[in-house]
């Protein structure tokens, strides 16, 4: 049985799992990937909470070093490039829009890119050695599934600022009817899991207004790499939040 073909591009988007395409995927194909993103994200949790199990009796420090090294993994390291690549235009584009977007395309990594991604680490790291020593397991899950799931609602409201690409194309063509629905609906099943599908829903929501407010007001809407960087910041604001609560 075949897999759905936005499955599989959402899958080789968001994903290092060896997923192939026959063929170059149509735009409307492209657009309506978007609502297997928090699919993908509950995938990507479903694998954290096995290998979490597996790793039962584990002591809580190299668990959440293992566990840490298979999500980033999983990603290929894909979003943090672009949130690397974030931190590095937002601190090198002296709030100039042109600046910031072609300090975005460069490759190389400057110190910003560096410390950011060494402090988001930590902060995962420090964050998960919490959740794991107080048996909060829905953390694993709830993480990557609003992380991926923010995606399709920065899409949803917000412009594409790169011509051409297959951003552009995600934008263009996302399914503007059944995204709201989707997305809703994703909402009311976390709440399932209580005051921490609540807390989780909360801290990935404010995460979203604040880092929205501010692609637009520097660059007028998103690009993959802030993309990137509200995946990564949201995730790691979900956990932070549910280990302090």
């Amino acid at each position: 049985m075949r897999l759905p073909e936005p499955l599989l591009i959402a899958l080789q988007f968001l994903t290092r799992l060896p997923v192939s395409l026959q063929d170059m995927p149509a735009p409307l194909q492209l657009g309506r990937s978007l609502l297997w993103y928090p699919a993908v994200g509950v995938l990507v949790g479903g694998l954290l909470l096995s290998l979490h199990m597996a790793l039962a009796g584990t002591p809580a420090l190299l668990q959440a070093a293992l566990l840490l090294a298979l999500w980033v993994g999983l990603s290929g390291g894909l979003h943090l490039d672009g949130l690397a690549d974030t931190a590095d235009a937002w601190i090198g584009g002296h709030g100039d829009r042109e600046r910031t977007l072609a300090i975005m395309k460069d490759p190389r990594s400057g110190p910003i890119a560096v410390v950011t991604l060494v402090l988001l680490l930590l902060l995962k790291f420090a964050a998960l050695v919490a959740l794991l020593q107080a048996g909060q397991w829905a953390a694993l899950l709830l993480a990557p599934w609003l992380g991926r799931g923010l995606l399709p609602l920065l899409f949803l409201t917000t412009p594409y600022v790169r011509a051409g690409g297959l951003g552009q194309a995600l934008s263009e063509h996302l399914p503007r009817r059944q995204l709201p629905w989707l997305l809703g609906g994703n909402a009311l099943v976390m709440l399932l899991f209580g005051w921490s599908g609540l807390l989780a829903i909360g801290g990935a929501l404010l995460t979203f207004y604040l880092l929205r407010r501010a692609f637009v007001a520097r660059l007028g809407g998103t690009t993959g790499d802030t993309a990137g960087a509200l995946l990564e910041v949201g995730e790691c604001v979900v956990l932070v939040v549910l280990a302090v609560a």
